[in-house]
């Protein structure tokens, strides 16, 4: 469990569990709010302790922190644009106790970040803005925007970010619109193999909306398409592997 002990969060906060209630995270009432998307991000990577983890566009930290509870002793780096997002990572870090090994920054992916080195990382992350800004209505909300809607940085800033970032055969693994599936794997093509892609079915017999995408840098080894993950039952209830991972397991990516 968490062992911070800190004041009531801020009226305009929410203070939410998750693995199971080992995880406590304080999020905006109004703005970009964690679902499930960055809990499964988190349990697809195949970490180990004392590894370093680095998770690009980290927002409030909910998947650097689920990472970091689940693997013991890995060290994990967030940078987010946001500053005001950044700042609440960090707090979220030390509310779970976990300070030590979890570290957020403000960095912009598209310019130099001196803070952290290239190629410097076991394994980079990322739960990327989903939306094309041509394509997206948009949101009143300025979270809401930052989170789903592209910026500066495009797909392709975001990919060649992860794979300048990571060391040689170290992985990169991304959360994102299956519709945008063909885009990353051209991305990837030629800069990474071993790729798993890791649909996630809403229920069975409807089509997946999302999909993990895992790669390794300078691997040659052919594409793999996963069975992937069904998240609910007809009547809307978690399957029983979609509960195992929200409650802090390892997605099985490669089963």
């Amino acid at each position: 469990m968490p062992d911070y002990a800190a004041p009531a969060p801020p009226p305009e906060f929410s203070e939410d569990s998750f693995l199971d209630g080992t995880v406590i995270l304080r999020q905006p009432l109004d703005g970009y709010r964690a679902a499930i998307d960055p809990i499964i991000l988190a349990a697809s990577v195949n970490a180990e302790p004392r590894q370093r983890v680095l998770d690009a566009g980290t927002g409030h930290g909910a998947a650097a922190i689920c990472l970091a509870r689940r693997v013991p002793d890995c060290h994990v780096t967030g940078i987010d644009i946001q500053p005001d997002a950044v700042r609440l990572a960090n707090d979220n870090a030390r509310l779970n106790g976990l300070a030590g090994k979890v570290q957020m920054m403000v960095g912009d992916l598209v310019r130099p970040l001196p803070r952290i080195a290239a190629g410097g990382f076991d394994h980079v992350i990322a739960n990327p803005p989903f939306l094309d800004a041509a394509r997206a209505d948009g949101s009143p909300v300025e979270g809401r925007v930052a989170a789903n809607v592209e910026g500066d940085a495009k797909l392709g800033d975001w990919i060649g970010f992860l794979l300048r970032m990571v060391r040689a055969k170290g992985t990169i693994t991304l959360i994102h619109r299956a519709d945008r599936l063909d885009e990353i794997l051209a991305l990837l093509h030629g800069n990474a193999g071993e790729t798993v892609v890791f649909p996630l079915w809403p229920k069975r017999g409807v089509a997946a909306k999302r999909v993990i995408v895992r790669a390794r840098k300078g691997i040659r080894t052919p594409l793999t398409v996963s069975p992937g993950l069904v998240l609910h039952e007809d009547d809307g209830t978690y399957t029983e592997h979609a509960d195992a991972i929200l409650r802090g397991g390892a997605c099985p990516i490669l089963a």
